[in-house]
């Protein structure tokens, strides 16, 4: 009995974990700013330093000028921001981490590489940036801070989860969902909704609401009743209406005033993205190098920096979503940790009304209020920080929220347990031989693939993988005709392939599987079954440089086919016992190729999340890209611990009880009753 309870607290704790829509998309604190004087756009980041402390360099375009800025002694950067001819600076004292100091440098002033000191006082969370004005907002209390700027009023007993800065004009984003603004002509208009970021350019403002749709107003912007975008992680705002999202799967979209994203980049997917005027900036995920484009700066040459911070650095135990992979050579004392928006994707439909935009912002501010009193008691009145009303229904909307939810997952724990109870399953953790293993995977129960499939999704899995019909990959492939044939193994055959949108890619096709009068499929059939969703689901939920890279899939009829990127150079296999001469005969490269393997396997046992063991590990599986980039491949055998993740059938493949046995280096995958050779 105690054994079922606690698989009814776990199954309610995922429910509520993986199912609630308040999750964190971004960084309210950027590494990387954008400043503008007369002739010069400054480009500034946080680099990776030789010590302890990040260097903080700026470059000027045209010209390539490039100044740094050291920090004081005892002190390391954490944030950057900036505008029209200045630079600010956050940084923590290495004593006392728990008060920050902020610098400013006007650019205008000569020498224009003195700065003053602006800010000293308890840590800040959120750091915005304008065209002429910063805020920030305090870690402990919420409390809004805005310098340079005696003109903007804003009630002193608001508080807000996030900020940005426009031209004139601030909008913040209210514990209930709301987004106000203030200054400019926006009088403290609030605009409804649910949402979790917000962002400013100049003369516009867009939102993202709990579902990642992009909502946008304010001059220059474009009117439309329904979301800009899906899907939406991030947003950069600029000049005019020019707007860059980022979407979940890190590729970045832009458009407004005629902006573009340069075609080079636009399957890179990126980490965060930064915009100031006629300029935006990305940090790639693949190298951390920061790119630029918008600008006619940038036409010959996107690459300011090699590598840049893409977010603060954060001691390992904050990060609850997992850790970005090779963090820990970027941040010396810390890591950074991966962003929850992009593993998690909101499952619930989106409202089908959008809320309606706001009065533009920009305009001459208003005059300040004449006293404070009189203008926190007319917000109060007027329902500007939310009115008892408008409490009771948000209460009443999370206790119906909550019991439903309970009600739900009470059911699908009860009808989970039962089906628990009929499918046998196994919970011996010995060894057992291969009749035994053969038998137990034929008694597994088969759950249709497309439920599967929905059921693995549905998680998040598919937030950067497509779908591809069996007729585009019959064009690819000229009916998977021999010439294009590169290789097969036990899963299937692996094609080479030309897509009708240019891009070249290396297709696994499942065998056959056996036709047969009984209702269950053979053992065999079963265990490509397996192969093929265990792949999708591990591979769909990595993303590392020494990981080949799933692009898709294809599920009709009775084939089963993985896409994935091609690599151009094969197989390790290959270049060690086939080929006559090899660009690996030198110790050197052979000693790069191994460091590369191991660093794609130690992500997998150590930065994903939950761990992944490979248990295939040959040369046949070292994969070689034009760059010679050294990639792990076939997945088809691998395990996750179960404690965090069920496998696609809801059975552990080998039978037993699930935990994770170490990497099969020298012995063939023995849980699929096959003879490989090594």
């Amino acid at each position: 009995m105690s054994s079922s309870l606690l698989h009814l607290l776990l199954l309610l704790l995922f429910f509520f974990f993986f199912f609630s829509p308040n999750t964190t998309f971004s960084s309210p604190l950027s590494t990387i700013a954008i400043s503008h004087l007369t002739n010069t756009t400054i480009i500034c980041a946080l680099l990776p330093g030789a010590s302890t402390a990040h260097d903080l360099n700026c470059t000027g375009f045209p010209g390539g000028a490039v100044r740094s800025y050291p920090s004081a002694p005892g002190a390391s950067y954490s944030a950057i921001a900036a505008g029209n001819g200045y630079l600010c600076a956050l940084s923590s004292l290495s004593l006392n981490t728990s008060i920050n100091v902020m610098r400013w440098w006007d650019f205008t002033q000569r020498p224009p590489f003195d700065s003053k000191k602006v800010y000293t006082g308890p840590e800040l969370d959120t750091l915005a940036s304008g065209d002429a004005h910063v805020c920030g907002l305090r870690a402990d209390t919420g409390q809004l801070s805005c310098w340079r700027w005696r003109e903007l009023y804003v009630p002193p007993d608001l508080r807000f989860k996030d900020i940005a800065v426009g031209g004139d004009f601030l909008c913040g984003l209210l514990d209930c969902g709301d987004v106000q603004c203030f200054g400019g002509s926006s009088g403290g208009q609030v605009l409804p909704g649910n949402f979790n970021q917000v962002a400013a350019g100049t003369r516009h403002a867009c939102a993202i609401s709990v579902y990642g749709e992009l909502h946008c107003w304010g001059s220059g912007a474009p009117i439309s009743g329904v979301p800009l975008a899906k899907d939406v992680q991030a947003v950069a705002l600029g000049e005019k209406n020019s707007t860059c999202a980022l979407h979940s799967n890190g590729t970045v979209v832009c458009f407004g005033d005629g902006l573009k994203l340069p075609g080079d980049l636009v399957n890179e997917p990126f980490m965060t993205i930064e915009a100031k005027g006629h300029a935006f900036c990305g940090v790639l995920r693949s190298n951390y190098s920061l790119m630029c484009w918008g600008s006619s700066l940038f036409l010959g040459k996107h690459l300011v920096y090699k590598k840049a911070l893409p977010a603060p650095c954060k001691p390992r135990s904050t990060c609850t979503c997992g850790l970005v992979p090779d963090s820990q050579d970027v941040c010396h004392d810390g890591v950074i940790c991966e962003q929850c928006g992009l593993q998690l994707r909101v499952s619930q439909p989106p409202p089908s009304q959008s809320p309606p935009p706001p009065p533009p912002p920009p305009s001459p501010p208003p005059p300040p209020p004449p006293t404070p009193k009189t203008n926190l008691n007319t917000t109060k009145a007027g329902g500007g920080g939310g009115g008892g009303t408008k409490r009771r229904i948000i209460i009443f909307i999370v206790i119906g929220s909550v019991g439903v939810a309970v009600c739900l997952a009470a059911i699908t724990c009860y009808v989970l347990y039962q089906l628990s109870k009929k499918s046998g399953r196994i919970h011996d953790s010995g060894r057992m031989n291969r009749a035994e293993r053969s038998r137990s995977i034929e008694d597994r129960p088969e759950l249709p693939t497309d439920r599967r499939l929905t059921a693995l999704l549905s998680k998040g899995h598919g937030s950067y993988i497509e779908e591809f019909t069996l007729q585009a990959l019959l064009a690819a492939t000229n009916g998977f005709a021999k010439d294009n044939k590169v290789g097969s193994g036990s899963y299937g055959t692996v094609y080479r392939a030309n897509l009708s949108d240019g891009r070249k890619v290396a297709i696994k096709r499942a065998e056959a599987r056996a036709s047969t009068s009984s209702s269950r499929p053979p053992t065999r059939g079963k265990d490509k079954e397996f192969a093929f969703l265990s792949e999708l689901a591990l591979l769909s939920r990595v993303n590392h440089k020494n990981l080949v890279r799933l692009l898709g899939y294809c599920v009709e009829h009775h084939e089963r086919v993985l896409v994935y990127e091609f690599l151009t150079n094969g197989s390790l296999h290959d270049h060690l016992h086939k080929l006559d001469s090899s660009p690996l005969s030198s110790w050197a490269s052979r000693l790069r190729v191994a460091l590369d393997a191991a660093r794609g396997i130690e992500y997998l046992h150590t930065y994903a999340v939950p761990p992944i063991i490979h248990r295939d590990i040959k040369s046949s599986n070292i994969l070689l890209d034009d760059s010679w980039t050294t990639k792990v491949s076939d997945f088809g055998h691998s395990l996750m611990s179960l404690d965090d993740e069920p496998s696609p059938h809801g059975v552990p493949p080998n039978g037993g009880d699930g935990g994770v046995h170490g990497s099969r280096v020298l012995s063939s995958p023995e849980p699929h009753g096959e003879e490989r050779r090594l």
